[in-house]
């Protein structure tokens, strides 16, 4: 059960991450809004680069989540 959750946790952090990246680039570099996180939020530029690091958070702790289970022996 711990591996699942571990492999779910970091799914969701490479989405979040992703589109975090994809958000700040647009408005950055473009001027333009691409991607899905504008329709959930509207923030500055520099925002988004927080939901990179949050992103990347998530992707260490589902890591970190499914190594413990691996590392006990928990399927």
């Amino acid at each position: 059960m711990r591996a699942t959750i571990g492999y779910t946790v970091e799914s969701i952090g490479y989405v979040v991450g992703a589109q975090g990246l994809v958000s700040f680039a647009s408005q950055t570099l473009f001027g333009t809004e691409w991607g899905w996180m504008h329709k959930v939020v509207d923030l500055p530029s520099i925002a988004y680069l927080g939901i990179v690091v949050a992103g990347l958070a998530l992707i260490v702790g589902g890591v970190k989540t499914r190594k413990a289970a691996e590392r006990h022996g928990v399927a």
